[in-house]
Order: structure tokens, then C-alpha cells, then sequence
């Protein structure tokens, strides 16, 4: 039996995003979704990536935490905080290839997000074997490029086998 932990790194921004923004709108339990991560995909550590920090939205970053997210803002330069942009690909692939190349004892990665930017990772973390799934959040928004990774490293939350397990009950 192995015992080494999988790791989850979330794209908070493209999670929300794409469950809000799709037809029809629908949204996340925290709650619900951290507990399917660690039954489903056994993951110790989810990695919550936010791209800035606002005070607008303390309780988000409350809830998330309360949920048993880990929440990583991306860094921004002080004289740019009126201008920040969101975008946390970057901060997600080094996390990761930084976890690799530290050799620190997890088995395998669980990236959560449709962004092709991703794409390039996701074909290395499948050649190393060491990606267990990624989880796009809405299939009609999803990269194509996913199309060529195998079908038993992706699947899509708003599948409604899943959807009905991770959703925000209202």
C-alpha cells in the first residue's frame, strides 16, 4: 500500500470563474469539495491559489481556509497594487516543479483547472508519472489542448455525477 500523499493545486481564480460564469451558473462548496479531494484523489495538501490580496474579501479567504484550503496569493510589487492582475499559472508550475525538483516525499499532483497555460506541466507531470488527474472545472470551458492528454488524467467537476457531490447547496 503506498503511503505517500497526493497534493492538490487549485487555480481559484479559473475555479470560480468558470463554475460562476457557465450556463447554468453554478458554485462550489468548499466544504464539499476539499472532502471529495481527500476521499477521491487522496490529497493531504491543497494548494488555494488566489492571485491578490483584498480586503473586500477577508471571509472568502476565511472560508477557504475553514474548508482545509492552504491559501497562496500571488506576490505583487508594491508600486503596481493598482494595477494587479490575477493570473496565477506561473506562481502553480513553479510550486509544483519546485516541489520536484526538492524531491519532497508526495506521490502525485491533482491540478485543478481548464487553462491551457497549464498544458505544457500537465504533458511533463503524465511522462514522469506523476500526475494523478487533472480536474477542469467546466468542460465547455476547458482547453483543448487537454484533449490530447489520456482520458484517465482528466475529468471535468461539472459532470453531474461529480457537480452533485462538490456544489454549494443553496
Amino acid at each position: 500500500m503506498n503511503t505517500l500523499r497526493n497534493i492538490a493545486f487549485i487555480d481559484g481564480q479559473n475555479l470560480n470563474y468558470s463554475t460562476v460564469d457557465s450556463k447554468p451558473s453554478w458554485k462550489i462548496g468548499l466544504v464539499r469539495f476539499r472532502t471529495y479531494l481527500k476521499e477521491k484523489y487522496q490529497v493531504d495538501e491543497a494548494y488555494y491559489f488566489l492571485g491578490c490580496i483584498d480586503d473586500n474579501y477577508s471571509e472568502l479567504y476565511d472560508n477557504i481556509q475553514r474548508a482545509g484550503f492552504i491559501l497562496v496569493f500571488r506576490e505583487h510589487n508594491s508600486k503596481f497594487l493598482s494595477v494587479k492582475k490575477g493570473n496565477v499559472d506561473t506562481d502553480i508550475v513553479f510550486s509544483v516543479m519546485k516541489k520536484l525538483y526538492k524531491r519532497e516525499k508526495f506521490n502525485k499532483i491533482v491540478l485543478v483547472s481548464g487553462d491551457g497555460d497549464y498544458y505544457k506541466m500537465v504533458k511533463f507531470l503524465v511522462e514522469e508519472d506523476r500526475l494523478c488527474k487533472i480536474l477542469m472545472p467546466v468542460k465547455a470551458r476547458s482547453s483543448s489542448l487537454y484533449r490530447q492528454i489520456p482520458t484517465k488524467y482528466r475529468d471535468y467537476l461539472d459532470k453531474p455525477e461529480i457537480k452533485k457531490k462538490i456544489e454549494l447547496k443553496q
